[in-house]
């Protein structure tokens, strides 16, 4: 069962590098192989789930008729590169929606445009051949996507590093590890750059 969680607790969210949430975690929750498609691209937001048959998107379409604003859309499309989930027509609407962003274990096309739109969009890898639309798939059910389960109402944190999952029940706990764990390191940068080497 998803909780709606207070949008300050999003917008803490969205301030915090994914490598200091993922430190908070011990490591885990740390998804592996999915990187921003373009550069820049940054987002924090509840999962919206969709698991897919490889190469085909059409529960992404019934996903964007589901999805509330802020949802982070994150797709299992089983790894595969051979055939994109999304391109810009699709990121065009998500847009418009208010859709916070994507992460794809799979592919997607048009990187360029959808960086011009200023959609974030993390995925797997990125191809110019366009998707099937014939389903099977299932929306709002945990998925794994880079070796690590997501859930409806899970946290998302996408930066240049990557993509973390944050378990929503753990969410506030990890939020106000995460924000420490970010003033200790910029303190230990400040004492850094004053050739200072810090006591811890």
């Amino acid at each position: 069962m998803t909780v709606t969680l207070p949008s300050t607790l999003i917008d803490r969210y969205s301030r915090v590098p994914a490598a200091n949430v993922g430190d908070a975690q011990e490591r885990f929750g740390v998804a592996t192989g999915i990187h921003a498609v373009w550069a820049g691209a940054r987002l924090a937001g509840p999962a919206f789930t969709v698991w897919t048959r490889a190469g085909d998107n059409l529960y992404l379409h019934k996903a964007l008729d589901a999805a509330q604003p802020g949802d982070v859309i994150v797709v299992n499309g089983s790894g595969d590169e051979s055939r994109a989930l999304i391109g810009d027509l699709i990121g065009i609407r998500a847009k418009a929606l208010g859709i916070a962003g994507f992460v794809i274990d799979g592919a997607v096309r048009d990187a360029d445009e959808l960086g011009s739109l200023g959609l974030p969009v993390f995925a797997r890898g990125v191809t110019p051949a366009g998707p099937y639309k014939f389903g099977p798939g299932r929306l709002q059910q945990p998925v794994a996507i880079g070796g690590i389960v997501v859930a409806p109402g899970d946290i998302v944190v996408a930066d240049a590093d990557g993509v973390v999952i944050v378990r929503q029940e753990d969410a506030e706990a990890v939020l106000e590890a995460a924000e420490l764990i970010e003033r200790r390191e910029g303190e230990k940068r400040v004492a850094y750059a004053a050739g200072i080497k810090p006591n811890s």
